[in-house]
């Protein structure tokens, strides 16, 4: 996400109009340390390409912006559906690898295992105290979910959007990056807060979406679809630690289509299109200008210049992935130090919660 986007969002000076819980709002004032920005990344295997432009590249320029800035490994939401317990642990650390890696620097941002501060699960039980059942069973999120399982889903899927809510909450959080696809998960978010507020007097900030500039990255087999870390075929997904080969086959066999031209039409031709916008994103370049850099060049030709582009932005990061993946103790350090901090903010508005609900 550029700098001058975060500036735009946060209401410095550059600043026209905000986005409220997927609505224009009038401007939030300037950053003046009462702003605070929470995300989370579930660790279910390695970030992929969409990961790192949707969401990872966002947070590095955000903490670089922001005062106070919280990134949380939401391992509580991870098991919502059935985990292998030494893959989730492993998985816990090459998250948190991949995100040092990528510049997250916990010397300008709180980053930490959501598991390590009980107080995420305590709000959670108390927001979800506050919510209908008729209200989740709506939500787009159950829907979409209890549709792809073979199974009945679990209460912790269920309710999860709860926690989601309190994760949030806790921290009084003034703002949270999302997708444009994502603004109508903040909805419950922005809803509970306002009903506890109403029943117990204000307390929790209304947090607004802080709209990240990355159109969703599709999938490189199914154009239609978001490359996904859970998706079965693994060819259409680019994770951060590919191999450089691994890459290049993975765009040799991404799904285009019969016209050999490299153009630009989402609605028309989603598979190339969805080549230029990561072509523009890992370089830097607008679409135009990789539209005129790919002239004379057939889809499949361009395929290997997409990939090869793809494995330059990602050298560096999975050179730094493999050497800290390597020094366990220290990103257990990180995630020890990153769970103090937060408990630090969260502590405090708990035991306030609970004073106001009566406990």
């Amino acid at each position: 996400m550029a700098l001058h986007l975060v500036r735009k969002a946060l209401g410095c000076p550059s600043f026209n109009r905000a986005f409220h819980g997927g609505t224009v709002a009038d401007p939030v004032p300037q950053n003046n340390g009462t702003h605070r920005i929470f995300s989370g990344i579930q660790p279910t295997g390695i970030p992929h390409l969409g990961n790192y432009l949707g969401a990872i590249e966002s947070w590095v320029s955000l903490q670089e912006e922001c005062s106070s800035v919280l990134f949380s490994i939401v391992d509580l939401h991870s098991i919502t559906v059935p985990q292998d317990p030494a893959v989730l642990h492993q998985s816990i650390l090459d998250v948190t690898a991949v995100l040092l890696a990528c510049g997250i620097n916990p010397e300008k941002s709180i980053l930490f295992q959501q598991s390590q501060v009980s107080e995420h699960s305590e709000l959670g039980w108390i927001l979800g105290c506050l919510v209908r059942m008729p209200r989740l069973q709506n939500l787009p999120q159950w829907k979409t979910k209890r549709a792809s399982l073979k199974q009945e889903g679990t209460v912790g899927l269920f309710t999860y959007p709860v926690l989601q809510a309190a994760d949030i909450l806790l921290y009084k959080s003034t703002h949270v990056p999302v997708g444009e696809d994502q603004v109508t998960h903040m909805k419950l978010v922005r809803d509970l807060a306002q009903c506890f507020n109403k029943k117990y007097g204000e307390f929790f900030p209304v947090p607004k979406c802080l709209l990240t500039s990355m159109k969703k990255v599709k999938s490189l087999r199914d154009p239609s679809a978001k490359m996904s870390k859970s998706d079965s075929d693994k060819l259409a997904t680019v994770r951060i630690t590919d191999s450089p080969e691994e890459i290049v086959m993975k765009f040799r066999k991404a799904v285009t289509d019969f016209t050999s031209e490299v153009t630009y039409d989402p609605s028309t031709r989603m598979g190339v299109s969805n080549m230029v916008d990561i072509h523009s994103a890992v370089t830097g370049l607008t679409v135009e200008e990789v539209i005129r850099q790919s002239a004379g060049l057939d889809t499949a030709r361009y395929k290997n210049v997409v990939a090869e582009a793809v494995i330059q932005k990602f050298a560096p990061i999975k050179s730094e992935v493999e050497r800290l993946k390597m020094e366990k103790d220290h990103l257990r350090k990180v995630l020890q130090v990153g769970a103090e901090k937060a408990k630090e903010l969260a502590k405090p508005v708990c035991q306030e919660v609970k004073k106001l609900v009566g406990f």
